[in-house]
């Protein structure tokens, strides 16, 4: 983990589509020595890292050259571990086209499941162990005897009711971020949102501050361990910054989606409810409730080049603010690293000035 701070990144299509008025950099014109996947979005790039990193336990210097800890120029030396990753992407695609279509049925993960060498004994330990079911598993089994309606009643009451929720229209955070991009170490956040969906999140770090912002409509990120500068976000990651936005202000989350079925599942041995979230031709959103009716976890998806990668966003210490219950502990996973945040004041309905939901200036260091 410690050496994807060097450079990883860590809903919708595997091509991705940024927002109207942003033209997204591409993996071929921003990256040396591209040759497999090429013509997709930095990010969605990047998010091919992370399908790789998690499939075989692997961290960049896993595939790349050694030199990659002082000198980015040389992602691009061709090792034979690259060489055979694009092999490998061949096989992957020759047999999705073949069998299945061309739909991506098969990925990296299908066969290494976190190992360098995929398995071919089986194991007798995982075929008479104990059955453990995952509970961020894409595919649920719905419940035709709660409605969705109820699920979110329940949630919204929960958090204070209607009523409180729609009278929440801003509010400001302060707190303490940490994570592989800070090698651990704790840092100041600030968290700027306004209703319905409009997120600003900043990290002060000692190098420069990093930026993530989500302006109803687009979103761009500015930290110095990205590829560039600035990244436009597209695809299922632009789809997830409006998502993060609208949860802010969850009177709203109801209609993010054309359709919302009902499952259950357990979380740390806890039964939960899912609220699964659709529209068509998307990757779909869970949303995870406890036994109160609070939102526990978020799990989303997006696809890329070599298959759909997963981001867990968990929530707790639900405290109330101007009569709405919020989370001020956010702790988000996905397969290039995690990063915590913990709110330690949130100051409700101040005016926030529109600059602050506004395209960042590109990273720059102090």
């Amino acid at each position: 983990m410690l050496t994807m701070t060097v450079f990883l990144l860590g809903l919708v299509t595997a091509a991705g589509q940024a927002g109207a008025d942003q033209n997204p950099q591409m993996s071929d014109t921003v990256f040396k020595n591209v040759q497999v996947l090429k013509g997709i979005p930095v990010d969605e790039f990047m998010d091919a890292m992370g399908m790789f990193s998690s499939s075989l336990g692997y961290d960049c210097s896993s595939c790349h050259s050694p030199e990659i800890r002082n000198n980015r120029d040389a992602f691009a030396v061709e090792t034979p571990a690259i060489q055979r990753a694009r092999g490998m992407i061949a096989m992957m695609n020759n047999i999705n086209r073949s069998y299945f279509r061309g739909e991506p049925r098969v990925s990296c993960f299908t066969c290494h499941r976190g190992n360098y060498s995929p398995e071919i004994v089986p194991s007798l330990a995982l075929q008479y162990g104990e059955f453990k079911e995952d509970p961020n598993a894409i595919t649920i089994f719905p419940d035709r005897k709660v409605s969705a309606e109820e699920v979110f009643d329940k949630y919204f009451q929960a958090l204070g009711g209607r009523e409180r929720l729609n009278r929440l229209t801003t509010f400001v955070g302060t707190g303490i971020y940490s994570g592989f991009n800070t090698g651990g170490a704790e840092v100041p956040v600030e968290i700027f949102a306004s209703a319905p969906d409009q997120r600003t999140q900043i990290i002060h770090m000692s190098a420069g501050d990093g930026i993530k912002t989500y302006d109803g409509r687009n979103a761009w990120v500015a930290e110095e361990w990205r590829p560039v500068p600035l990244v436009n976000l597209t695809g299922g990651n632009l789809a997830g910054a409006r998502l993060e936005a609208v949860i802010s202000f969850p009177a709203t989350i109801q209609k993010a989606f054309s359709q919302w079925q009902v499952g259950s599942t357990v979380i740390d041995d806890r039964p939960v409810q899912i609220l699964q979230g659709t529209d068509s031709g998307q990757t779909p959103v869970n949303l995870y409730f406890d036994e109160s009716g609070l939102l526990v976890r978020l799990l989303r998806w997006n696809k890329t080049a070599v298959g759909t990668v997963p981001t867990q966003i968990d929530y707790a210490d639900y405290r109330e603010i101007a009569g709405v219950k919020l989370p001020f502990r956010t702790i988000v996973t996905w397969t290039d690293g995690q990063n915590t945040l913990a709110l330690n004041d949130v100051r409700p309905n101040v005016p926030i000035e529109a600059a602050k939901f506004t395209r960042p200036a590109p990273f720059k260091r102090r």
